[in-house]
């Protein structure tokens, strides 16, 4: 439910043109500080593993940048419950690189999450929100972000959480410099009444990364905390439709048809996704 708050806050403040690489370098930088926090759990630091940390945070910042593409130019109800896709990458990924096997039920949830998909993108008598962008851009994010979990399960027990997380959040705030340039105004011309929605939108959504990545670099159980993560698709859509008009959100417009869609798909990626786990 924070990732939610979060997008719908982040989505506002791109309302005021904010833009999707200021929003990421903010974003970054406020997890990067929030991941420090993570220091007195201990652990222990291995330099010559240095790459290790530094390469899941390149997958990090990828899927960072995808996200807030899909969700400057697309709708929240869409491209959260996409992002739930990424539990089922995530047993893709931890067959190839944790040496688990794939049962029969991981493929009858992948066809499932197409079929949502295909839900998610009914938009009959609507105006088009950039919905097929909204889904590839939505999807390469939970590319990304899938191997980024997997990653941590596979290389954070050695460095310990205390460790690996703060290196590698402080990699990705390192990497963010690289943005600057892309900037299409400096950051101190970011609208005033911008900058409650942005640093609000992205401290949750450090917080809730935080929580997210120590629990699969602390339990090891990668698949079943994405299970309960990715419950966000179905609260997304709710909170659209609920409170929506809150935070400016334009997408109850598209009318009780397209969001009832949407909250259909949004169920059937969670009856996948719950497939998986049991």
């Amino acid at each position: 439910m924070f990732y939610v708050l979060g997008a719908l806050l982040v989505k506002r403040a791109n309302d005021f043109g904010v833009g999707v690489w200021r929003t990421t370098f903010v974003s970054n930088v406020t997890s990067a500080v929030i991941f420090q926090l993570a220091l007195p759990l201990g652990g222990t630091f291995h330099m010559e593993l240095i790459w290790q940390p530094a390469l899941v945070a390149l997958v990090f910042f990828g899927g960072q940048i995808f996200n807030f593409l899909a969700l400057q130019r697309g709708d929240v109800s869409v491209a959260t419950p996409v992002l739930g896709a990424k539990i089922i990458l995530v047993a893709i990924f931890t067959t190839l690189l944790l040496t688990q096997g794939v049962t029969p039920k991981l493929w009858a949830a992948a066809a499932l999450s197409s079929v949502a998909i295909a839900m998610l993108n009914r938009n009959r008598g609507a105006r088009h929100h950039h919905v097929g962008t909204t889904i590839l851009l939505a999807g390469m994010s939970a590319l990304l972000f899938a191997l980024f979990d997997v990653l941590v399960q596979k290389w954070a027990p050695a460095w310990g959480a205390g460790r690996f997380l703060p290196v590698m959040l402080g990699c990705v705030g390192l990497y963010s410099a690289a943005l600057v340039p892309l900037f299409r105004e400096p950051l101190t011309a970011v609208p005033r009444g911008a900058w409650p929605w942005l640093l609000g939108g992205c401290a949750i959504f450090g917080c809730q990364s935080l929580t997210f990545v120590f629990t699969v670099a602390h339990f090891r159980n990668v698949t079943a905390a994405n299970v309960m993560y990715s419950s966000r698709g179905l609260w997304s859509v709710v909170a659209v439709w609920a409170v929506g008009h809150w935070f400016a959100n334009r997408e109850q417009q598209l009318g009780v048809e397209v969001l009832g869609w949407r909250l259909a798909g949004a169920v059937l990626m969670m009856v996948a996704i719950v497939l998986v786990l049991v």
